[in-house]
Parts: structure tokens; C-alpha cells; sequence
């Protein structure tokens, strides 16, 4: 067996015995979350190097379509999950549609301004509940049989949804499709004279990139049961640039070390309230200087010295 494969079959086991040994299972549940998201978000960063910054419009739009239909329609918690994870999707195809017109920092714009549409949609549509957010979502029961009012239920559901995800995107980059995405990055006028249809690249790598993206944004609503507008600010678009950034942009596992990394900073923190922004700045900038490659971008590239 490889060193990668026992790496990750010792990762996997310490997921599963993790809530045996910690108390607050319910952080490490939003560890997982946010690590799907950041994973998501890399899948478009990292490996087409189409640069968002109207992510948050999927995490949130996709935990207010589930909170509302577990909670006011009834709908299995599955049902819920598949359905918010649905809408990002299709919201996801209309972004693409319009962003990938354009490249660079107007690409970038463009996925802001919509994403904002979204927020102030988020704002006036009386069933998010404006500012109170939608809340006592309720969890339900897993295909009728898990109770998932249980936190280790919960997080053992949580994690199964991130290894899900994890899977699917390890599978994406390492297939014809992640390569044709990769070209299209390095140099893109190239995959243009091979042949390649490089929007339609694009668009398949931003609905799939949203709707992993929805997928974290439902499994969240229901983890906290509560879904609010912290999660469509522009603010939650920025934080997921920090982890993909932070822990490594174009690596597999660099986003969920990110994620790891500032949720564990935010609840450090906590006791300092508007500072903690602040502080993850300055961490940021530390860590843009003397970690250029990310976490694990550096430490990968520290062994390789070393072997």
C-alpha cells in the first residue's frame, strides 16, 4: 500500500473515532461543511482557474430551499438535501452562462454582482424570513430509520455527505474532464487550437463546482437547523477564497486543512468579536508571504525536496 493510501486510511479512521474523543462534535460537523465547500470552490479555482467571488450565493440559497422545505413542506431530510443541492445547480448553469462570457477580474464581477442579486432576493422573499432567517429546522430521520436529532447521527451522516463529495471531485480532476480543465488554466488559447469547446468546459466544471457547493450549503441548514443571510453575504464568498488559499489552491486536501484551519481560528476567537476578522487578516497576509503555495502546497513541496 502507498504512503497516500495509508495517509488517508489513517485520516478516514480518526474521522470516524473523532466523536468518542471530542466533546463539541457539532465544530467538527462545520469543519466538514465549510472543507466540502472550500473543495467545491477549489474545483473552479484551482483547477480552471475561474476566480468566483459569488460562491455564497450557493451555499445559501441551497440551505434556505432545504430549511424551507424540511421545515414547511415536510419533505424527508434527504429529499431536502437533494433538492437545495438541485437548485444550486441549476442557479449554478445560469451563473455560468452569464460569467463565462467574460474572464479575469471581469469573470470575477460579474459572479459578485449576481451573487449580491441573490443576497437582496434573500432580503425581500417572505419565505427566508429577512433578517430572523429561517430557524428550528427541524433534522428528521435519514430515509425514515437514522434519528438525526442525535449529534453523532448527525455527524456521521455529515461526514458520509463530505467523503461523498470529497470522492466525486478526486474523481473530476483525475479524469479526461480534470485534465481538459487543467489545460484550459495553463494556457488556454492551446486547448482552443486542439479542438476543445473551452466555455462548455467551463460552464460543466461552474454547475458542478455550485452544486457541491449546495450540497455543504443544505447538510449545514440542517446540522444547525437555521439557515440566515450570513451565508449569501459577499463575506462567506471571501472566506472561501481564504481556505482555498490558505491551505493550498490546486491541491486535493488544501482546502479542507483551509477550512480546518479558520473555522478553528473563528471559534478560538469567538471572545473577541469584531476583531476576529482582523486577526484572520493578518494571519492571511503571514501566510500569503511565507507560504505562497499554501499549507499543503508548501509541505508537499518541502518532501519532495527531501526524497
Amino acid at each position: 500500500m502507498s504512503r497516500k493510501w495509508m495517509g488517508a486510511a489513517v485520516l478516514l479512521g480518526l474521522a470516524f473515532a473523532l466523536p468518542f474523543f471530542v466533546d463539541d462534535v457539532v465544530l467538527w460537523m462545520k469543519v466538514l461543511c465549510f472543507a466540502l465547500f472550500a473543495c467545491a470552490f477549489n474545483l473552479l479555482l484551482g483547477y480552471a482557474g475561474l476566480l468566483s467571488f459569488g460562491h455564497a450565493a450557493f451555499l445559501g440559497s441551497a440551505g434556505y430551499i432545504t430549511g424551507h422545505l424540511v421545515k414547511e413542506m415536510g419533505l424527508p431530510t434527504e429529499l431536502g438535501i437533494l433538492a437545495g443541492t438541485a437548485f444550486s445547480a441549476l442557479l449554478g448553469f445560469v451563473f455560468g452562462a452569464l460569467a463565462i462570457r467574460r474572464q479575469g477580474i471581469y469573470f470575477a464581477m460579474i459572479t459578485l454582482a449576481l451573487s449580491q442579486l441573490v443576497y437582496f432576493a434573500a432580503v425581500q422573499l417572505p419565505f427566508t424570513h429577512g433578517e430572523d432567517g429561517l430557524q428550528a429546522i427541524p433534522r428528521g430521520k435519514l430515509f425514515g430509520l437514522v434519528d438525526l436529532s442525535s449529534n453523532h447521527s448527525m455527524y456521521y451522516t455529515v461526514l458520509g455527505v463530505f467523503l461523498l463529495g470529497f470522492l466525486l471531485i478526486q474523481r473530476t480532476i483525475h479524469s479526461p474532464f480534470g485534465q481538459v480543465l487543467r489545460a484550459i488554466k495553463e494556457n488556454e488559447p492551446r486547448a482552443i487550437s486542439l479542438g476543445y469547446d473551452v466555455n462548455r468546459y467551463k460552464l460543466l466544471a461552474f454547475v458542478l463546482s455550485a452544486a457541491l457547493s449546495g450540497l455543504a450549503g443544505s447538510t449545514k441548514a440542517i446540522v444547525f437547523q437555521l439557515e440566515s443571510l450570513t451565508d449569501v453575504q459577499w463575506n462567506m464568498s471571501g472566506e472561501v477564497v481564504l481556505m482555498t488559499l490558505l491551505g493550498g489552491m490546486g491541491t486535493l486536501f488544501g482546502p479542507v486543512v483551509g477550512a480546518f484551519v479558520l473555522v478553528m481560528i473563528e471559534d478560538y476567537f469567538a471572545s473577541l468579536g469584531e476583531w476576529v476578522p482582523v486577526i484572520m487578516g493578518c494571519i492571511f497576509v503571514f501566510c500569503v508571504m511565507a507560504f505562497r503555495r499554501g499549507i499543503v502546497g508548501e509541505a508537499a513541496a518541502l518532501l519532495k525536496k527531501q526524497m
